[in-house]
Protein backbone atom coordinates (compact mmCIF):
# COMPACT_ATOMS: atom_id res chain seq x y z
CA UNK A 1 0.00 0.00 0.00
CA UNK A 2 1.42 3.24 -1.08
CA UNK A 3 0.67 6.54 -1.06
CA UNK A 4 -1.16 7.82 -4.26
CA UNK A 5 -2.32 11.47 -5.73
CA UNK A 6 -4.74 13.25 -4.33
CA UNK A 7 -8.07 13.18 -6.81
CA UNK A 8 -8.10 16.54 -9.16
CA UNK A 9 -10.34 19.19 -7.83
CA UNK A 10 -13.84 18.90 -9.46
CA UNK A 11 -14.96 22.49 -10.20
CA UNK A 12 -18.26 21.42 -11.01
CA UNK A 13 -18.65 19.77 -7.37
CA UNK A 14 -20.26 22.19 -4.80
CA UNK A 15 -18.95 19.94 -2.15
CA UNK A 16 -15.48 18.92 -3.15
CA UNK A 17 -12.75 20.99 -1.15
CA UNK A 18 -8.75 21.42 -1.99
CA UNK A 19 -7.18 17.71 -0.77
CA UNK A 20 -5.64 17.35 2.80
CA UNK A 21 -4.92 14.70 5.10
CA UNK A 22 -7.83 13.29 7.43
CA UNK A 23 -8.94 14.76 10.41
CA UNK A 24 -6.34 17.65 11.22
CA UNK A 25 -6.26 19.88 8.61
CA UNK A 26 -9.64 19.99 7.81
CA UNK A 27 -12.25 22.34 9.82
CA UNK A 28 -16.20 21.71 7.64
CA UNK A 29 -18.71 23.98 8.69
CA UNK A 30 -22.09 22.47 10.18
CA UNK A 31 -24.41 20.80 8.28
CA UNK A 32 -27.04 22.85 6.30
CA UNK A 33 -30.14 21.22 7.00
CA UNK A 34 -33.09 20.92 4.27
CA UNK A 35 -36.76 22.55 4.95
CA UNK A 36 -37.67 18.79 3.72
CA UNK A 37 -37.34 16.71 6.53
CA UNK A 38 -39.53 13.72 7.49
CA UNK A 39 -38.90 10.83 9.92
CA UNK A 40 -38.35 7.72 7.71
CA UNK A 41 -40.06 4.20 9.11
CA UNK A 42 -38.21 1.03 8.52
CA UNK A 43 -34.95 2.49 8.75
CA UNK A 44 -32.57 -0.42 9.39
CA UNK A 45 -28.85 0.07 10.71
CA UNK A 46 -27.12 -1.64 7.93
CA UNK A 47 -26.10 -5.44 9.27
CA UNK A 48 -22.52 -7.08 9.15
CA UNK A 49 -22.38 -9.49 6.30
CA UNK A 50 -22.66 -13.12 7.65
CA UNK A 51 -20.66 -15.77 5.17
CA UNK A 52 -23.38 -18.38 5.02
CA UNK A 53 -22.91 -21.64 6.21
CA UNK A 54 -23.17 -23.48 2.91
CA UNK A 55 -21.17 -22.29 -0.05
CA UNK A 56 -21.07 -19.08 -1.85
CA UNK A 57 -24.77 -17.72 -3.44
CA UNK A 58 -23.46 -16.62 -6.30
CA UNK A 59 -24.03 -18.60 -8.95
CA UNK A 60 -21.01 -20.13 -10.46
CA UNK A 61 -21.05 -19.69 -13.84
CA UNK A 62 -20.83 -22.64 -16.70
CA UNK A 63 -17.12 -23.61 -17.51
CA UNK A 64 -16.31 -22.32 -21.53
CA UNK A 65 -14.40 -24.93 -23.25
CA UNK A 66 -11.16 -22.98 -23.60
CA UNK A 67 -11.03 -22.85 -20.14
CA UNK A 68 -12.07 -21.76 -16.65
CA UNK A 69 -12.81 -18.25 -15.39
CA UNK A 70 -12.49 -17.47 -11.87
CA UNK A 71 -15.40 -16.10 -9.82
CA UNK A 72 -13.65 -12.50 -9.43
CA UNK A 73 -13.67 -11.97 -13.37
CA UNK A 74 -17.17 -12.55 -13.46
CA UNK A 75 -17.86 -10.06 -10.57
CA UNK A 76 -15.72 -7.50 -12.77
CA UNK A 77 -17.64 -8.29 -16.04
CA UNK A 78 -20.98 -8.15 -14.00
CA UNK A 79 -19.83 -4.62 -12.33
CA UNK A 80 -19.14 -2.89 -15.55
CA UNK A 81 -22.81 -3.80 -17.01
CA UNK A 82 -24.26 -2.26 -20.08
CA UNK A 83 -21.87 0.18 -20.06
CA UNK A 84 -19.21 -2.18 -21.56
CA UNK A 85 -21.52 -3.04 -24.14
CA UNK A 86 -19.95 -5.17 -27.35
CA UNK A 87 -16.01 -3.78 -26.41
CA UNK A 88 -16.45 -5.34 -23.23
CA UNK A 89 -17.65 -8.56 -24.95
CA UNK A 90 -14.99 -7.80 -27.56
CA UNK A 91 -12.41 -7.34 -24.71
CA UNK A 92 -12.80 -10.92 -23.14
CA UNK A 93 -12.93 -12.64 -26.00
CA UNK A 94 -9.23 -11.37 -27.25
CA UNK A 95 -8.36 -11.44 -23.64
CA UNK A 96 -9.18 -15.15 -23.26
CA UNK A 97 -7.42 -16.05 -26.33
CA UNK A 98 -10.54 -16.39 -28.72
CA UNK A 99 -9.34 -16.37 -32.37
CA UNK A 100 -13.38 -16.19 -33.68
CA UNK A 101 -13.76 -12.68 -32.83
CA UNK A 102 -11.99 -10.32 -35.33
CA UNK A 103 -10.11 -6.95 -33.79
CA UNK A 104 -9.49 -3.61 -35.57
CA UNK A 105 -6.08 -5.19 -36.45
CA UNK A 106 -7.38 -8.71 -37.67
CA UNK A 107 -5.19 -11.24 -35.10
CA UNK A 108 -3.64 -8.71 -32.47
CA UNK A 109 -5.51 -8.64 -29.44
CA UNK A 110 -7.41 -5.58 -27.88
CA UNK A 111 -4.92 -4.62 -24.65
CA UNK A 112 -5.09 -2.14 -21.73
CA UNK A 113 -2.95 -0.03 -23.92
CA UNK A 114 -5.76 1.01 -26.13
CA UNK A 115 -8.06 1.63 -23.60
CA UNK A 116 -8.33 5.67 -22.88
CA UNK A 117 -7.31 7.50 -19.38
CA UNK A 118 -9.89 7.75 -16.72
CA UNK A 119 -11.46 11.71 -17.34
CA UNK A 120 -11.34 13.81 -13.93
CA UNK A 121 -14.91 13.15 -12.49
CA UNK A 122 -15.81 10.10 -13.92
CA UNK A 123 -16.92 7.19 -11.57
CA UNK A 124 -13.52 5.34 -13.51
CA UNK A 125 -11.51 8.12 -11.74
CA UNK A 126 -13.12 8.33 -8.34
CA UNK A 127 -13.31 4.51 -7.98
CA UNK A 128 -9.25 4.20 -8.80
CA UNK A 129 -8.93 7.34 -6.27
CA UNK A 130 -10.79 5.75 -3.46
CA UNK A 131 -10.47 2.38 -3.61
CA UNK A 132 -6.71 2.28 -1.81
CA UNK A 133 -8.41 4.14 0.96
CA UNK A 134 -11.10 1.89 1.82
CA UNK A 135 -11.03 -1.32 3.56
CA UNK A 136 -12.91 -4.77 4.16
CA UNK A 137 -13.14 -5.28 8.40
CA UNK A 138 -13.99 -8.64 9.58
CA UNK A 139 -15.03 -9.32 12.82
CA UNK A 140 -15.85 -12.19 15.46
CA UNK A 141 -16.92 -12.81 18.48
CA UNK A 142 -18.90 -14.84 20.85
CA UNK A 143 -22.03 -13.67 19.00
CA UNK A 144 -21.13 -14.79 15.86
CA UNK A 145 -18.45 -13.34 13.30
CA UNK A 146 -19.37 -10.91 10.01
CA UNK A 147 -17.83 -8.35 7.46
CA UNK A 148 -18.28 -4.60 7.58
CA UNK A 149 -16.44 -1.42 6.04
CA UNK A 150 -13.92 1.06 7.09
CA UNK A 151 -12.28 4.64 5.72
CA UNK A 152 -8.32 4.95 6.21
CA UNK A 153 -7.69 8.14 7.96
CA UNK A 154 -3.87 7.96 8.08
CA UNK A 155 -0.84 6.76 7.28
CA UNK A 156 -0.15 4.68 10.45
CA UNK A 157 -3.70 2.92 10.24
CA UNK A 158 -6.37 4.76 11.82
CA UNK A 159 -9.90 3.47 10.16
CA UNK A 160 -13.14 4.89 10.40
CA UNK A 161 -15.98 2.31 10.72
CA UNK A 162 -19.70 2.47 12.46
CA UNK A 163 -19.54 1.49 15.95
CA UNK A 164 -22.64 -1.33 14.99
CA UNK A 165 -19.66 -2.85 12.78
CA UNK A 166 -17.09 -3.80 15.15
CA UNK A 167 -19.52 -3.89 18.68
CA UNK A 168 -19.70 -7.67 17.74
CA UNK A 169 -16.02 -8.27 18.48
CA UNK A 170 -16.72 -6.51 22.42
CA UNK A 171 -15.64 -8.79 24.98
CA UNK A 172 -12.24 -10.41 23.41
CA UNK A 173 -13.23 -10.72 20.06
CA UNK A 174 -11.33 -10.09 17.06
CA UNK A 175 -10.83 -7.81 14.30
CA UNK A 176 -8.84 -7.79 11.02
CA UNK A 177 -8.93 -5.68 7.85
CA UNK A 178 -8.16 -6.46 4.62
CA UNK A 179 -7.04 -3.76 2.07
CA UNK A 180 -7.35 -3.08 -1.24
CA UNK A 181 -4.05 -4.44 -2.17
CA UNK A 182 -4.54 -8.00 -0.60
CA UNK A 183 -2.58 -7.43 2.50
CA UNK A 184 -4.56 -8.48 5.26
CA UNK A 185 -3.73 -7.43 9.76
CA UNK A 186 -5.22 -7.78 12.68
CA UNK A 187 -6.50 -4.17 14.19
CA UNK A 188 -7.93 -2.67 17.74
CA UNK A 189 -10.40 -0.66 18.74
CA UNK A 190 -9.08 2.86 19.82
CA UNK A 191 -12.44 4.45 20.64
CA UNK A 192 -16.26 4.22 20.22
CA UNK A 193 -19.50 6.40 20.04
CA UNK A 194 -22.42 4.40 20.21
CA UNK A 195 -24.06 8.13 19.94
CA UNK A 196 -23.34 8.51 16.31
CA UNK A 197 -22.46 5.57 15.79
CA UNK A 198 -18.92 6.39 15.21
CA UNK A 199 -15.78 4.05 15.79
CA UNK A 200 -12.19 4.33 15.38
CA UNK A 201 -10.09 1.21 14.97
CA UNK A 202 -6.43 0.77 14.12
CA UNK A 203 -4.56 -1.85 11.72
CA UNK A 204 -1.26 -3.23 13.46
CA UNK A 205 1.60 -2.47 12.10
CA UNK A 206 0.22 -0.06 8.96
CA UNK A 207 2.68 2.49 7.45
CA UNK A 208 2.34 4.48 4.16
CA UNK A 209 -1.38 4.14 3.67
CA UNK A 210 -3.36 5.86 1.51
CA UNK A 211 -5.63 8.24 3.59
CA UNK A 212 -9.01 9.79 2.29
CA UNK A 213 -9.30 12.92 1.51
CA UNK A 214 -12.48 14.90 2.94
CA UNK A 215 -15.03 17.16 1.39
CA UNK A 216 -17.62 18.97 2.73
CA UNK A 217 -20.90 17.53 3.30
CA UNK A 218 -22.58 20.43 4.08
CA UNK A 219 -21.99 22.02 0.55
CA UNK A 220 -23.88 18.98 -1.04
CA UNK A 221 -26.80 19.76 -3.30
CA UNK A 222 -29.70 17.20 -3.87
CA UNK A 223 -29.20 15.45 -7.66
CA UNK A 224 -25.39 15.66 -7.01
CA UNK A 225 -23.64 12.57 -8.46
CA UNK A 226 -22.25 10.14 -5.76
CA UNK A 227 -20.39 7.03 -5.12
CA UNK A 228 -20.66 4.61 -2.64
CA UNK A 229 -17.74 2.01 -2.06
CA UNK A 230 -17.26 -0.91 0.41
CA UNK A 231 -17.82 -4.77 0.83
CA UNK A 232 -21.61 -5.63 0.42
CA UNK A 233 -21.80 -9.06 0.81
CA UNK A 234 -18.32 -9.31 1.70
CA UNK A 235 -17.54 -8.49 -2.09
CA UNK A 236 -14.78 -6.15 -1.24
CA UNK A 237 -13.94 -3.15 -3.12
CA UNK A 238 -17.35 -3.08 -4.54
CA UNK A 239 -18.24 0.37 -6.56
CA UNK A 240 -21.75 1.67 -6.54
CA UNK A 241 -22.93 4.86 -7.81
CA UNK A 242 -25.78 7.50 -7.50
CA UNK A 243 -27.48 10.60 -6.86
CA UNK A 244 -27.77 12.51 -3.33
CA UNK A 245 -31.56 12.15 -3.15
CA UNK A 246 -32.42 13.98 -0.15
CA UNK A 247 -30.51 16.17 2.49
CA UNK A 248 -30.85 16.24 6.29
CA UNK A 249 -33.48 13.41 6.54
CA UNK A 250 -34.01 12.56 10.13
CA UNK A 251 -33.24 8.85 10.31
CA UNK A 252 -33.40 6.76 13.50
CA UNK A 253 -31.79 3.52 13.31
CA UNK A 254 -31.61 0.50 16.05
CA UNK A 255 -28.59 -0.18 17.59
CA UNK A 256 -26.68 -2.60 19.97
CA UNK A 257 -27.39 -0.78 23.08
CA UNK A 258 -29.58 -2.19 26.05
CA UNK A 259 -30.14 1.13 27.39
CA UNK A 260 -31.91 4.02 25.47
CA UNK A 261 -29.81 6.47 23.67
CA UNK A 262 -31.14 9.65 24.34
CA UNK A 263 -29.39 12.18 21.67
CA UNK A 264 -28.23 15.53 22.83
CA UNK A 265 -30.68 15.63 26.26
CA UNK A 266 -33.91 15.71 23.96
CA UNK A 267 -36.06 13.00 25.73
CA UNK A 268 -39.00 11.43 23.81
CA UNK A 269 -42.67 10.53 25.26
CA UNK A 270 -43.15 8.69 21.70
CA UNK A 271 -43.94 5.43 21.21
CA UNK A 272 -40.64 3.42 21.84
CA UNK A 273 -39.50 0.26 20.51
CA UNK A 274 -37.94 -2.53 22.61
CA UNK A 275 -34.73 -1.68 19.95
CA UNK A 276 -32.57 1.51 21.29
CA UNK A 277 -31.90 3.88 18.72
CA UNK A 278 -29.63 6.68 17.47
CA UNK A 279 -30.77 9.26 14.83
CA UNK A 280 -28.74 11.66 12.84
CA UNK A 281 -29.58 14.26 9.88
CA UNK A 282 -28.58 11.58 7.11
CA UNK A 283 -27.65 11.81 3.47
CA UNK A 284 -30.38 10.02 1.46
CA UNK A 285 -29.38 8.57 -1.68
CA UNK A 286 -29.82 5.84 -4.19
CA UNK A 287 -26.50 4.31 -4.64
CA UNK A 288 -27.07 0.67 -4.04
CA UNK A 289 -25.94 -0.12 -0.19
CA UNK A 290 -26.42 -3.47 1.30
CA UNK A 291 -25.36 -5.26 4.24
CA UNK A 292 -21.59 -5.15 4.75
CA UNK A 293 -21.56 -1.63 3.67
CA UNK A 294 -21.45 0.15 6.77
CA UNK A 295 -18.54 2.12 7.76
CA UNK A 296 -17.43 2.67 4.01
CA UNK A 297 -17.56 6.06 2.43
CA UNK A 298 -19.93 7.92 0.21
CA UNK A 299 -17.96 9.91 -1.88
CA UNK A 300 -18.03 13.39 -4.30
CA UNK A 301 -17.12 13.25 -7.84
CA UNK A 302 -13.81 14.75 -6.88
CA UNK A 303 -12.96 11.41 -4.84
CA UNK A 304 -13.89 12.92 -1.36
CA UNK A 305 -15.64 11.46 1.31
CA UNK A 306 -18.72 13.38 2.60
CA UNK A 307 -20.54 10.62 4.57
CA UNK A 308 -20.24 7.33 6.40
CA UNK A 309 -22.50 4.78 4.75
CA UNK A 310 -24.77 3.41 7.90
CA UNK A 311 -28.37 2.01 7.00
CA UNK A 312 -30.99 0.98 4.49
CA UNK A 313 -34.87 1.59 4.34
CA UNK A 314 -35.96 -1.99 4.06
CA UNK A 315 -39.39 -2.73 2.06
CA UNK A 316 -41.60 -3.95 4.79
CA UNK A 317 -39.30 -3.20 8.08
CA UNK A 318 -39.61 -6.74 9.16
CA UNK A 319 -35.58 -7.51 8.45
CA UNK A 320 -32.28 -5.22 8.57
CA UNK A 321 -31.03 -7.90 6.22
CA UNK A 322 -32.97 -7.07 3.06
CA UNK A 323 -30.85 -5.60 0.00
CA UNK A 324 -30.48 -2.10 -1.43
CA UNK A 325 -34.12 -0.75 -2.32
CA UNK A 326 -32.82 2.82 -3.91
CA UNK A 327 -32.66 4.14 -0.10
CA UNK A 328 -29.53 4.21 1.25
CA UNK A 329 -28.29 6.64 4.29
CA UNK A 330 -24.86 8.21 5.16
CA UNK A 331 -23.90 10.21 8.32
CA UNK A 332 -22.61 13.43 7.08
CA UNK A 333 -18.90 13.42 7.89
CA UNK A 334 -18.91 17.19 9.17
CA UNK A 335 -21.29 15.31 11.84
CA UNK A 336 -18.14 12.83 11.98
CA UNK A 337 -15.21 14.91 12.12
CA UNK A 338 -15.45 16.39 15.47
CA UNK A 339 -16.33 12.69 17.28
CA UNK A 340 -13.34 11.41 15.19
CA UNK A 341 -10.96 13.87 16.43
CA UNK A 342 -11.97 13.19 20.07
CA UNK A 343 -11.67 9.63 19.43
CA UNK A 344 -8.05 10.00 18.09
CA UNK A 345 -7.29 11.90 20.69
CA UNK A 346 -8.40 9.79 23.86
CA UNK A 347 -11.08 11.88 24.83
CA UNK A 348 -14.57 11.22 25.47
CA UNK A 349 -16.80 12.03 22.53
CA UNK A 350 -19.41 15.14 23.40
CA UNK A 351 -22.33 16.15 21.48
CA UNK A 352 -24.60 19.14 21.66
CA UNK A 353 -27.81 19.15 23.75
CA UNK A 354 -30.92 21.34 24.81
CA UNK A 355 -31.68 19.77 27.95
CA UNK A 356 -35.66 18.97 27.14
CA UNK A 357 -37.60 16.11 26.96
CA UNK A 358 -39.92 16.35 23.67
CA UNK A 359 -42.87 14.77 21.96
CA UNK A 360 -44.30 14.72 18.75
CA UNK A 361 -47.32 17.23 18.80
CA UNK A 362 -50.87 15.77 18.58
CA UNK A 363 -52.36 14.85 15.65
CA UNK A 364 -55.23 17.25 16.18
CA UNK A 365 -53.21 20.16 17.02
CA UNK A 366 -52.27 22.54 13.52
CA UNK A 367 -48.70 23.48 14.26
CA UNK A 368 -46.09 20.81 13.28
CA UNK A 369 -43.14 20.59 15.37
CA UNK A 370 -41.57 19.13 18.65
CA UNK A 371 -43.46 19.98 21.78
CA UNK A 372 -41.54 20.66 24.82
CA UNK A 373 -42.78 18.73 27.72
CA UNK A 374 -40.01 18.92 30.22
CA UNK A 375 -37.07 21.49 30.28
CA UNK A 376 -33.90 20.67 32.82
CA UNK A 377 -32.72 23.37 34.85
CA UNK A 378 -30.11 25.33 33.55
CA UNK A 379 -30.25 23.40 30.76
CA UNK A 380 -29.07 25.82 27.22
CA UNK A 381 -33.23 25.41 26.73
CA UNK A 382 -34.00 26.94 29.92
CA UNK A 383 -31.22 29.86 29.80
CA UNK A 384 -33.65 30.87 26.68
CA UNK A 385 -36.87 31.12 28.42
CA UNK A 386 -38.24 28.43 26.42
CA UNK A 387 -40.88 26.49 29.00
CA UNK A 388 -43.55 23.37 28.68
CA UNK A 389 -45.88 23.40 26.10
CA UNK A 390 -43.85 25.42 23.26
CA UNK A 391 -43.64 24.05 20.24
CA UNK A 392 -40.22 24.15 18.59
CA UNK A 393 -41.25 24.62 14.59
CA UNK A 394 -37.30 25.71 13.35
CA UNK A 395 -33.64 25.22 14.36
CA UNK A 396 -32.38 28.83 12.76
CA UNK A 397 -33.66 27.94 9.26
CA UNK A 398 -34.02 24.34 9.38
CA UNK A 399 -37.76 23.40 9.56
CA UNK A 400 -38.83 21.04 12.39
CA UNK A 401 -41.59 18.18 11.76
CA UNK A 402 -41.52 16.16 14.98
CA UNK A 403 -39.35 14.92 18.08
CA UNK A 404 -36.63 13.06 15.43
CA UNK A 405 -36.31 16.07 13.45
CA UNK A 406 -35.38 18.28 16.19
CA UNK A 407 -33.01 15.48 17.57
CA UNK A 408 -31.49 15.09 14.25
CA UNK A 409 -31.22 18.57 13.44
CA UNK A 410 -29.42 19.25 17.40
CA UNK A 411 -27.53 16.74 16.12
CA UNK A 412 -26.00 18.83 12.91
CA UNK A 413 -24.26 21.38 15.54
CA UNK A 414 -21.45 21.49 18.03
CA UNK A 415 -21.55 22.14 21.74
CA UNK A 416 -21.12 26.17 21.97
CA UNK A 417 -23.38 26.52 18.78
CA UNK A 418 -25.69 29.35 18.81
CA UNK A 419 -28.90 28.81 17.36
CA UNK A 420 -32.15 30.36 16.35
CA UNK A 421 -34.92 28.90 17.84
CA UNK A 422 -38.62 29.48 16.29
CA UNK A 423 -41.24 28.15 18.90
CA UNK A 424 -45.01 28.83 18.90
CA UNK A 425 -46.75 29.57 22.53
CA UNK A 426 -50.09 30.21 23.03
CA UNK A 427 -50.61 30.65 19.51
CA UNK A 428 -48.01 32.76 18.60
CA UNK A 429 -44.93 32.26 17.06
CA UNK A 430 -41.87 33.94 18.52
CA UNK A 431 -38.27 33.50 17.89
CA UNK A 432 -35.00 33.08 20.56
CA UNK A 433 -31.35 32.58 20.79
CA UNK A 434 -29.93 29.73 22.48
CA UNK A 435 -26.23 28.68 22.82
CA UNK A 436 -26.20 24.36 22.68
CA UNK A 437 -25.38 22.53 26.00
CA UNK A 438 -22.76 19.79 25.84
CA UNK A 439 -23.35 16.55 27.68
CA UNK A 440 -20.01 16.10 29.25
CA UNK A 441 -19.93 14.90 32.32
CA UNK A 442 -23.56 13.87 32.12
CA UNK A 443 -25.26 10.22 32.52
CA UNK A 444 -27.72 11.30 30.74
CA UNK A 445 -26.86 12.87 27.26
Amino acid sequence: MTDQNTPESNENDPSATAASEFPWSVTPPPPVASDEDTAIGFTQPLPLYQQPASSSTLATAPARRTGGITAAVLAGALLLGGAAGVGGAAWYDAWKGDDSTPTASGNEPVTASNAAAPSSGSVEKVAATVLPSVVKINVSGSQGSGSGSGIVLSKDGDILTNNHVVSLASGGGSITVSFNDGTTVKASVVGTDPVTDMAVIKAAGAKNLTPATIGHSSALKVGQSVVAVGSPYGLNSTVTTGIVSALNRPVSVATDEQQQLNPFGLGQQQQQTQNDSTTYPAIQTDAAINPGNSGGPLVNMAGQVVGVNSSIRTADGTTSSGGSIGLGFAIPIDEVLPIVQQIIKGEDPTHARLAITVSDVAANKLTQGAEVREVQADGAAAQAGLKSGDVITKVDDDVVDGSESLIATVRGHRPGDEVTLTYVRDGKTETVKATLGSDANTQQS
